[in-house]
């Protein structure tokens, strides 16, 4: 199809199904009307057959008109008003007698036509259609009789209507090409506002949105639809450019001081033991970059991570038995108790790897920030369709200002008032990521100075 506009196209497919309606109707409507105006002179004629059949006879041998006076009826004797031409033929087909308005014009016979067949033919360019009939006495064929009637003005009729149809036809189709575009181009105008206010939208200009219709119609679903897409598009730059500069941020920190460390051992020679502790400090700061990149890597991972993987039973008391098994180290070096009394096994609907993260993040932080000799509690309680594990731990606790934003990437409650204690802040960011996946609901109550209690609500697996 050639390269025609939207509206255009609307315009032609209407254009065309219109067209073909219109055209079955009209030619209804003709041949409706041209059977009817048929049947009529079909009618009539017959109606002069059956007053003409018995008006002709054989007398002495000789075919002649029972009643003269017939050919004084003014059907008989004039050409203008609804003529009725007769003429009488003996069995040899010679004219033995005519009506007067034939004149010096002959009606045709045609002998092998099937009696009482209806013939359109032409008397002196004159239209007209005629039928014959046998003329008999006892049974014996002694001619026939030829009636024709004019059929001028019904064709006129016909040819007029026909005339005026195809006309209509063409100006409707004109008028309706046209009026259609008009109104698609009306209808299409928010559709050509969406495009203009799409075209403006840019990697650097995301703040534009398309203005919502009047009407509640589909190009306002489509309109809202963009809106909302152009809203998580623009939420999900700001978080890449908000990640992106506090990634720079927080690797650079480290960098910094690994820097700085290494120009002072060389700015002189240093005792062996000046040089060990320094360098120890350097490696300390490594092992924190690659923490955070590993961090990074798995914060990225679950941002796109697909959500068709599999649900499977898992015991969460083994789960939390490894976690503890892993944080170990840092439980013994700070003298901590970890009361974990769970004897009831619990079966959670899960995916092992990413539960595993999640507790790995709690009970290392739970760890990180408790105070040497303290305690942390762990309790698992099953109730209905859920598996609730409550996590408590009594350190330094959250300001209640800061407990919406500890779910933030990089975000660390007071961490300048706490710099002997490591941290990227990315823990719970991952700890929520996953929850999401999983269909966990996470739950942190803290108060400043007496500790932090985690609550996590976890699908259980119905055996």
């Amino acid at each position: 199809m050639l390269n025609l506009s939207f509206k255009d196209r609307i315009s032609l497919y209407n254009l065309f199904g219109v067209a073909v309606l219109t055209l079955l109707i009209f030619s209804a409507i003709y041949i409706t009307v041209a059977f009817t105006v048929n049947y009529d002179i079909n009618e009539e004629l017959t109606r002069e057959v059956n007053v003409h059949r018995e008006k002709s006879a054989k007398v002495n041998g000789k075919i002649t008109l029972v009643h003269k006076e017939e050919w004084q009826q003014s059907e008989h004797n004039t050409m203008d008003m609804n003529p009725v031409f007769i003429q009488i033929f003996n069995e040899n087909g010679k004219s033995i007698d005519k009506s007067p308005n034939l004149e010096q014009k002959d009606l045709i016979l045609h002998p092998e036509a099937t009696e009482e067949k209806f013939i359109d033919s032409q008397l002196d360019s004159v239209p007209i259609r005629q039928i014959q009939i046998k003329l008999e006495e006892d049974g014996q064929s002694f001619g026939h009789t030829v009636i024709a009637m004019s059929i001028k003005p019904q064709y006129r009729v016909l040819n007029s209507l026909q005339y005026i149809l195809v006309i209509t036809y063409i100006l409707f189709l004109l008028i309706l090409f046209f009026l259609t575009r008009y109104i698609a181009g009306r209808s299409i105008s928010p559709a050509l506002v969406i495009m203009q206010t799409t075209k403006n939208i840019t990697a650097h200009n995301l703040k534009d949105r398309i203005t919502l219709p009047a009407n509640r119609d589909e190009l306002y679903i489509l309109s809202d639809n963009i809106n909302e897409l152009l809203n998580r598009i623009e939420n999900a730059v700001l978080r890449e450019q908000q990640f992106t500069t506090d990634a720079s941020h927080e690797l650079r920190t480290p960098l910094a001081i690994i820097q700085t460390t290494l120009e002072l051992l060389v700015r002189k020679p240093r005792e062996t033991e000046e040089y060990v502790l320094k360098i120890k400090s350097c490696i300390e700061e490594v092992n924190r970059i690659n923490g955070m990149v590993s961090q990074l890597l798995m914060l990225a991972r679950f941002e796109n991570f697909d959500t068709n993987f599999q649900l499977l039973p898992i015991a969460i008391n083994q789960l939390i038995d490894r976690a503890i098994t892993r944080s170990k180290e840092k439980i013994n070096t700070k003298s901590i108790k970890i009361n974990n009394s769970n004897m009831k096994e619990y079966f959670v609907l899960s995916h092992e790897s990413m539960l595993s993260i999640i507790f790995d993040n709690i009970i290392s932080n739970a760890v990180k920030y408790s105070n040497n000799n303290g305690e942390i509690n762990i309790q698992l309680e099953n109730k209905g369709d859920w598996i609730y594990c409550t996590l408590s731990d009594h350190g330094i606790g959250i300001l209640s200002d800061d407990l919406d934003k500890i779910y933030d990437q990089f975000y660390r409650s007071e961490a300048n008032d706490h710099r002997h204690i490591k941290g990227s802040g990315l823990g719970l960011s991952i700890v929520k990521k996953i929850s999401l996946l999983l269909g966990i609901q996470i739950d942190v109550q803290s108060n400043k100075g007496k500790g932090t209690d985690i609550h996590l609500k976890i699908p259980r697996f119905k055996m």
